[in-house]
């Protein structure tokens, strides 16, 4: 089955072509979109076709930082439905617990999960993909969207701690746009995509929150919508693609995440027509593609992101599995 996005992923496409003096209808058909379509923010869209659309825009307009230059334009609502509960809530810390409760809703191929560390928290952003091809583009404009969020709930005045990307480093002259956009240091080559903040901030105050208006949002959202949610084994790869690069991806730790027992999860895995290790293979395909298409990323690092504890173990798997070293891999055209 096609993973589909909302149009509303895509808010801010055409100004953003147009400041570029750019002609986006060439774009639109090469991957089977529409200026009509694009204009109905809740159509549901593939999420290849919409990535594709990203990359290409930055390759035809020779700007690298598309997505980024698309933030500006987006709002709370471009959340849709959900959005009246995300700015009502009381906290930072409840207003990312809703986000990540109901992303099915806003992105149903957005993966979101909060962890400590030390003395701030990772929000780690990534895409749950049919195919590895999670674009650049798309990646920085979610996490620009998942910043936006959060200047929203907390003021203007408020900046995270550092923002991590997988991709490489892209060169000095497109800096400063990382720095207008999340206001912080910008890490790149790292181990996962997300944004670092303090603790502390977790529990800072909305400057808009409504306890009534939050709970009648929730109560209606439930209502409506709630039974979009995914199966178990869709829940079970977003968790693998969170899990992996912390070291924590077996499934004592993938129920836990769930709150689901060990055997459950086994039996309803059964029941869907798979099992774990081949939810765990195909997790450690997709982010194996998506840190070999980096060329700074060390293959001993990409080892240890997908759970090998050497170089040697995880070539014998990329052996395996593709029929080629991944040193060869990155030789491919």
């Amino acid at each position: 089955m096609a993973d589909l996005v909302r149009v509303a992923a895509l808010t801010g496409y055409f100004q953003t072509m147009v400041v570029l003096g750019a002609d986006p209808l060439p774009l639109l058909r090469e991957v089977g979109l529409s200026r009509t379509l694009l204009s109905k923010p809740e159509q549901m869209i593939s999420a290849q076709a919409a990535m594709r659309l990203l990359e290409r825009s930055a390759e035809v307009t020779g700007c690298r930082t598309f997505g980024l230059r698309m933030a500006p334009t987006r709002g709370l609502a471009d959340l849709g439905a959900t959005s009246l509960l995300i700015e009502h809530e009381p906290t930072l810390r409840e207003a990312l617990s809703a986000l990540i409760r109901y992303r099915h809703l806003i992105n149903p191929i957005l993966i979101l999960h909060i962890e400590d560390i030390g003395d701030g928290v990772l929000i780690r952003q990534n895409f749950s993909v049919a195919e590895a091809d999670a674009s650049r583009q798309a990646i920085e404009l979610a996490l620009s969207t998942l910043a936006g969020l959060c200047f929203t709930a907390v003021g203007e005045d408020w900046q995270p701690e550092m923002v991590c990307f997988t991709c490489e480093a892209p060169p000095t002259s497109d800096l400063p746009i990382y720095h207008r956009v999340f206001r912080c240091r910008a890490e790149f080559n790292s181990e996962c995509n997300g944004i670092v903040i303090a603790s502390r901030d977790l529990d800072r105050p909305s400057q808009r929150a409504d306890r009534a208006l939050a709970e009648h949002a929730r109560k209606l959202i439930e209502a409506t919508m709630g039974s979009a949610r995914r199966n178990l084994s869709q829940q079970v790869e977003q968790a693998l693609l969170l899990l992996l690069p912390s070291g924590r991806a077996t499934i004592q730790a993938c129920a836990a995440l769930l709150g689901t027992p060990v055997r459950t999860l086994q039996r309803v895995l059964d029941s869907e027509g798979t099992s774990f290790s081949s939810l765990l293979n195909k997790a450690r395909m997709q982010l194996a593609e998506q840190h070999l298409s980096n060329p700074g990323t060390r293959i001993t690092d990409i080892a240890g992101m997908l759970g090998y504890r050497s170089a040697g173990a995880f070539t014998r798997w990329h052996q395996l599995t593709y029929g080629s070293t991944p040193k060869d891999r990155r030789k491919r055209p």
